[in-house]
């Protein structure tokens, strides 16, 4: 049997982490430490990887290495993380930097000449230890808002050089700019009955239950009378004393009449089992209403290491002449503590509250290689797509595939082909398989063309259907500079836009040769900022070429004049 104990030493760390060095690595900024994030903490389809440091609202703050070592990777991207640069220690430890403005110094130099090498803004780079090295405390890039970021700030993280796990930055002595005397709050429980003839309080279907706080500072929970098998999930946040926002939790931990059945601790783990949350959570609900339930059981168990629970996976079996409490401990990193104790009892009345209904004609399992068919479309489903089993609606009408819809989480990519010969040769290019999401959005998915199948990856149920794309992207100055002087202007911004397929590609030639325009997605504009070796003084010529997913291209032509005196 597995178990995860979440008991606490006086000092605050938890026990089996000493091996990690407290005093080896400095701050990556030179504010006071606030959290706008924390390891562990649950976001769409990820655990969040590290910390995210608040920059006082706004880009431009120094970011320095927080350890000697060298640059070992650096990857710039419009999404994700934006830039980031990867920094490898002799300790065996690589920090990680994201969302930067932009890299400064020698490592700034060394992006800049990367672009114009490979002539592309998205770059990824692997160096060796004697290309870039930098020391404790050197300033290597300023804070930004790049990628998929929401705002201003850092994101932090510590890899195991070697494994590439991820690990919670309070293990390196991190808590030590983090005053935290809050306990979690824990304010929703729910019961969920867990196959169909379950009952919980008269319902097949989940309850909340209300809490009442007690004496002691924790909490009871109503009684559940119940049949069969149930579990238990929570919604819970944490708040520490400086940040004053919510985070997510360290530790949970629930007891079957004093005894572990199932908990989770954030320490570390893979990038591999990220996807792992939409198991651990009550999926349904959280797409149906933004809320993140927390499930304490495995229905169908799977490996996201960060568990530990006994033979029952956290499932309870409620049984005649036997009666029960369930207690569910919240903890952080600090030794704060929520408690909830849930009494449970037998009771084999028939349900009131029946299960919801399912709209369905087909049956998936999880263990099996699933194929289904109809008219000219076909989805395969290898074994292990999906967490559960379930029951599934799929129907082809008026051209378009209905596959169930987003409320059902998805493991691994599966395949949905389209056979279709209404399309010439010379006009396969430019077909593709889209997807259609709630609020009718169309979205590109990258298409194989093989004779008249048209075939994609991909991991969301949902509407598909086949699309053709022969509009070109726009492209449109945001200030005119045709014809104009130009000598104390910074930048050139262009507005690019594409409503079919979704642009692919964007290039800039400044008298014929590539220059790097970057891009924000946020803005939808790309900038190219003036470097004079790159400027002729006087005349210019500016050539843009953008291009979409299928070939479709614009090229957006003007002049202008500059001195560089």
């Amino acid at each position: 049997m597995r178990f995860l104990y979440c008991f606490l030493l006086v000092s605050g760390v938890v026990l089996g982490q000493n091996e990690y060095p407290k005093d080896y690595f400095g701050q990556p900024l030179d504010v006071p430490m606030q959290l706008s994030g924390n390891f562990g903490e649950l976001r769409p389809n990820h655990f969040h990887a590290g910390f995210d440091f608040k920059t006082l609202q706004r880009e431009g703050l120094e970011v320095h290495a927080v350890a000697e070592g060298y640059v070992s990777r650096i990857k710039i991207s419009t999404f994700g993380n934006g830039k980031a640069i990867y920094i490898t220690h002799p300790n065996g430890y690589t920090s990680v930097y994201c969302h930067l403005q932009q890299a400064v110094g020698e490592v700034g130099a060394y992006v800049d000449q990367a672009h114009y090498k490979d002539q592309a803004f998205e770059i990824e780079l692997f160096l060796k230890p004697n290309v870039l090295q930098v020391k404790k405390g050197q300033t290597i890039a300023l804070s930004g808002n790049t990628g998929s970021s929401e705002g201003p700030h850092l994101h932090f993280e510590f890899r195991d050089s070697k494994t590439e796990k991820i690990i919670n930055p309070l293990l390196f002595g991190f808590d030590s700019g983090i005053k935290d005397t809050k306990k979690p709050l824990i304010s929703a429980l729910y019961v969920y009955p867990l196959d169909g003839k379950s009952v919980a309080n008269q319902s097949k279907r989940p309850l909340l239950l209300n809490l009442s706080l007690q004496k002691d500072g924790s909490y009871l929970a109503n009684k559940v009378v119940a049949s069969g098998k149930i579990g238990f999930g929570i919604t819970a946040d944490d708040y520490d004393n400086v940040s004053f926002n919510k985070n997510g939790v360290y530790c949970v931990q629930s007891y079957l009449n004093g005894k572990p059945n199932f908990g989770y601790q954030f320490d570390t783990y893979s990038f591999d089992e990220m996807r792992y949350i939409n198991a651990l959570i009550d999926y349904p609900k959280y797409k149906k209403t933004s809320q993140r339930v927390q499930k304490l059981f495995m229905v169908n168990p799977y490996d996201l290491s960060i568990i530990k629970t006994d033979q029952s996976h956290g499932v309870i079996t409620v049984a005649p002449n036997l009666t029960s409490v369930c207690r569910i401990e919240v903890s952080d990193f600090f030794g704060n503590k929520s408690i909830v104790s849930v009494p449970i009892s037998y009771d084999g009345a028939a349900a009131i509250v029946d299960k919801e209904t399912v709209v369905s004609n087909y049956f998936v399992k999880v263990n099996k290689d699933n194929i289904f068919a109809k008219d000219n479309m076909t989805v395969f489903f290898p074994a292990g797509t999906f967490f559960e089993d379930f029951e599934m609606n799929f129907n082809v009408k008026d051209g378009v595939l209905y596959l169930q819809d987003d409320s059902v989480p998805v493991f691994s990519s599966f395949t949905v082909s389209i056979e279709s010969d209404q399309y010439a040769d010379a006009d396969k290019s430019k077909v593709y398989i889209a997807d259609i999401d709630s609020r009718g959005r169309s979205g590109y998915n990258t298409t194989a063309v093989k004779g008249n199948l048209y075939s994609t990856k991909t991991r969301s149920l949902g509407k598909y259907l086949l699309k053709t794309d022969t509009t070109a992207p726009s492209v449109a100055i945001v200030s005119s500079i045709e014809g104009k002087w130009i000598s104390s202007q910074k930048t050139i911004q262009l507005a690019i836009a594409d409503y079919g397929s979704g642009i692919k590609s964007y290039n800039g030639y400044l008298n014929g040769a590539w220059v790097l325009f970057e891009y924000d997605n946020k803005t939808r504009k790309i900038t190219y900022t003036f470097k004079d070796n790159q400027v002729n003084e006087g005349a210019n010529d500016l050539k843009v070429v953008v291009a979409d997913n299928v070939g479709n291209s614009t090229t957006f032509e003007t002049h202008f004049f500059r001195s560089q005196k």
